[in-house]
């Protein structure tokens, strides 16, 4: 999808991730936040850091769920 189609949409599911401006963004601050950090075996895979299991838990969401 061209970049300026996929800025217009806010969020969107894409199998079953948060795809869309929304997932982008999200990426980006948990990245910034350091919640998260690249797998360095993989461009595409990021695991979750202890300050971003923190951060998360504060949020109410669980990370036993999304960990392997």
């Amino acid at each position: 999808m061209p970049a300026e189609k996929n800025d217009k949409i806010p969020a969107k599911l894409c199998y079953n991730h948060l795809g869309g401006k929304l997932g982008s963004l999200l990426l980006d601050n948990f990245i910034e936040k350091g919640w998260i950090a690249r797998d360095l075996s993989s461009e595409k895979h990021y695991y979750i850091t202890e300050a971003g299991d923190k951060g998360l838990k504060k949020m109410g969401i669980d990370t036993a769920l999304i960990k392997p």
